[in-house]
């Protein structure tokens, strides 16, 4: 950890260092103690992750302004042992604190804390020609296929992977995405919070939590937790409110947009242009942030505010990127790499290697009746799934028959038939 973040990130010694204003950590509470009855200052701290010094003035705090009592005590360890009920008049208070939001959970960080968390954190470590070579190890690509993607990595910017469909680019995608992912951690809060306002940032299914032994960790702000470098992956079901700020009517606080929870790691859009909006919708979100590396919202309240908008943009599409999107916005995407079909020599390849994964004895004389009679005569153009899909095919062919895989052209004949749509010409 840098001596900026370990600085940025120290935890508050008292009241008057909490970042934020007492008001947001106060309703909280309330509306913790409004919600699960009789809590522990343990519990308090669990949920709000802050430090019981700074908790514990705001308990003060509350006792004295008679909103919270102290029924019992769980031990001898003086107030970290009370347990503290809500009065009605605290209920009341409660009450208006639900109507503004119902947000439990980690103390939020101010937006402007985040910002510099990230500006800071932005450059991953780099990845060596070792590693990439090493995470695409699996697939067969030509050679020094590395050194397309691999800069991009580094850069962190944005990429464009394109070509026919069937060839490897979600693949390829998500062995970068294992990479960035893998490189090293970044350190954010659970929540921010600008205008008085609540953005809920982690979400469990991008967010990794990493516990190390770092020097630092045990001086480090509660709020804040460190993760794996966050990937984000979305698809054809990517919307363009998806990009915004997601204000939840009845939660009354916001969900983070998926770049805000990718920031610092990776963003993969796949198969790109199939998505419920036009391209040229999420061009025009998205022309700005890819040349100023920020990004700018708006809060119901009217309130505009930016962020920092850092992390790896990785597209992918089987459609022709010229006719997908316009000059402008191709200037802006750093690296463009296509993914082409195999040649013959590198579909025998990928056949041998398919073979020996499906536990399928090769047969030479059954692969150049594939290449003849489904390749050749019929004009169709390789594909590099196909290999695995036929052969899968052979192997439930065998197992449907009771006997040991094998591979002939009888078995390549019947597995091409239920795979291929049609045995002519594609």
């Amino acid at each position: 950890m840098s001596q900026n973040i370990a600085s940025l990130l120290l935890p508050p010694a008292s009241l008057e260092d909490l970042d934020v204003a007492p008001g947001i950590v106060i309703d909280i509470m309330l509306r913790l103690l409004f919600t699960e009855g009789d809590t522990s200052a343990t519990r308090f701290e669990e949920v709000l992750r802050l430090p019981f010094k700074v908790l514990d003035e705001i308990l003060v705090h509350l006792q004295q302004e008679h909103l919270i009592e102290v029924p019992r005590s769980k031990g001898r360890l003086g107030r970290r042992s009370y347990l503290y009920s809500i009065t009605e008049e605290g209920k009341a208070r409660a009450r208006d604190a639900f109507e503004r939001s119902q947000y439990i959970g980690p103390a939020p960080v101010p937006l402007e804390k985040y910002n510099k968390a990230i500006l800071w954190q932005a450059h991953r470590e780099k990845v060596s020609p070792e590693r990439v070579r090493e995470a695409l190890s699996h697939l067969i690509l030509p050679s020094d296929f590395d050194r397309h993607i691999g800069p991009a990595l580094n850069s962190g910017s944005s990429l464009f992977l394109y070509g026919p469909p069937g060839n490897g680019k979600t693949t390829i995608a998500q062995a970068m995405a294992m990479l960035v992912a893998s490189s090293d951690t970044i350190w954010l809060p659970y929540a921010v919070t600008i205008g008085g306002q609540f953005i809920q940032l982690h979400d469990h299914l991008v967010h990794r939590l990493v516990t190390t032994h770092d020097e630092y960790e045990t001086k480090i702000d509660p709020r804040w937790r460190q993760y794996r470098r966050p990937v984000v992956i979305s698809g054809g079901e990517l919307k363009l409110d998806s990009l915004d700020l997601r204000f939840d009517p009845i939660a009354k606080f916001y969900e983070a947009p998926l770049q805000m929870k990718a920031n610092g790691g990776m963003f993969l859009i796949d198969d790109f242009g199939r998505q419920q909006m036009r391209p040229i919708d999420l061009l025009n979100r998205w022309i700005v942030p890819l040349e100023t590396q920020i990004d700018f919202f708006r809060l119901q309240t009217g309130q505009t505010f930016q962020m920092p908008f850092k992390q790896l943009i990785v597209f992918a599409t089987n459609l022709d990127p010229e006719e997908l999107v316009d000059d402008a916005f191709l200037r802006r995407i750093q690296v463009k790499v296509e993914v082409t079909r195999p040649d013959e020599k590198l579909f025998y390849r990928l056949f041998a290697t398919m073979c020996q994964q499906h536990n399928i004895p090769f047969d030479k004389d059954s692969f150049v009746y594939l290449l003849q009679e489904w390749y050749h005569k019929t004009g169709r153009k390789f594909q590099a799934v196909h290999p695995r899909d036929i052969l899968k095919g052979v192997a439930a062919l065998c197992d449907y028959e009771g006997i040991p895989n094998q591979l002939t052209p009888e078995l390549i004949d019947e597995a091409c038939w239920n795979y291929f749509v049609r045995p002519q010409t594609e």
